[in-house]
């Protein structure tokens, strides 16, 4: 059976996640020729057990880049679509937050979109069917409305991403490179669960007095129960990654018609909302009746 004729590369695909699920649907089509990449190739096992084409990548370091796209040049000579997926996530308040490891997650979610970009441009742009294309997957909570509080360092990464997806768009079409942002919105994965431990306040926090009501806002499981089928998610992206003509921003995900809507309005307008969503609204409260007492 001859090979399909489009070739996608997927950053993240660890199972159970977004990158996995694109990865599966992709290949489903019988349209394209899947790579799925991650840090470890032993998360891969269901993107393998489908008959996908796995290579390992390690997006924050300049040695596996390499010898990824050395292994890619050697499976095919041109790529159609680079979708960037890998990254974490990071809650903590802003005033505890430990800077290095902020700066780490910076290099995940935002430097790996340029380092793993450049790296691939060659194969990009030797595409000649129909033209190449790189889709960034950022978040509903780069946006102002949709702004998650306890992650900050997350919301700016997921920010700073859009802002060189944005960029990346502009300088990159004039050699025939599309450059999508795909922002999505709650969807089940295990990216939670990927987590050693759970977000711990540091000792001597302004937010002691409410320990228990932040972690729980920080730890964020019921925000996680209450998102859209990853599987679902994936479908209807796939379906916009194939229209001829591709939109430059796709919004996939639960709650993301609603954020697009809340996004038109003033900065803030919306902000009692996401604190009751978030818990945010029973931090305040407790931390009203803790400080009214002490003033008694």
């Amino acid at each position: 059976m001859p090979l399909p004729k489009m070739t996608a590369l997927i950053t993240g695909c660890s199972d159970g996640g977004l990158g996995a699920a694109l990865a599966l649907t992709l290949h489903a089509t019988n349209r394209w020729r899947v790579i799925a990449t991650a840090r470890n190739p032993a998360k891969l096992t269901a993107c393998t057990a489908a008959g996908i084409e796995t290579l390992s990548l390690d997006v924050v370091s300049a040695a596996s880049i390499a010898s990824c796209v050395t292994a890619l040049s050697q499976l095919t000579p041109s790529l159609t679509c680079l979708i960037h997926n890998a990254g974490a996530g990071f809650t903590m308040p802003l005033m505890d937050v430990d800077i290095a490891a902020a700066r780490d997650l910076f290099e995940l979610n935002v430097w790996s979109v340029l380092s793993v970009t450049r790296a691939f441009l060659p194969l990009l742009r030797a595409e000649t069917e129909g033209g190449a294309m790189v889709v960034v997957n950022t978040s509903g909570s780069a946006t102002p409305a949709g702004m998650l509080p306890f992650a900050g360092v997350y919301n700016a990464s997921k920010a700073a991403a859009m802002g060189l997806c944005e960029t990346m768009r502009l300088e990159l079409e004039v050699w025939g490179v599309r450059v999508v942002n795909l922002v999505t919105g709650a969807v089940v994965t295990n990216f939670g669960g990927n987590r050693v431990v759970r977000p711990v306040l540091p000792e001597g926090s302004m937010y002691e007095v409410v320990r228990g009501e932040v972690e729980g806002v920080m730890d964020d499981e019921e925000l996680a129960r209450s998102g859209g089928d990853r599987m679902a998610w994936a479908r209807s992206v796939v379906k916009e990654l194939e229209r001829k003509r591709v939109k430059r921003w796709i919004w996939r995900g639960k709650f993301m018609s609603v954020l697009r809507v809340a996004n038109l309005f003033p900065v803030g307008t919306f902000d009692s909302v996401m604190k009751r969503a978030m818990g945010v609204d029973k931090v305040e409260k407790r931390i009203k009746e803790v400080e009214g007492k002490k003033k008694v």
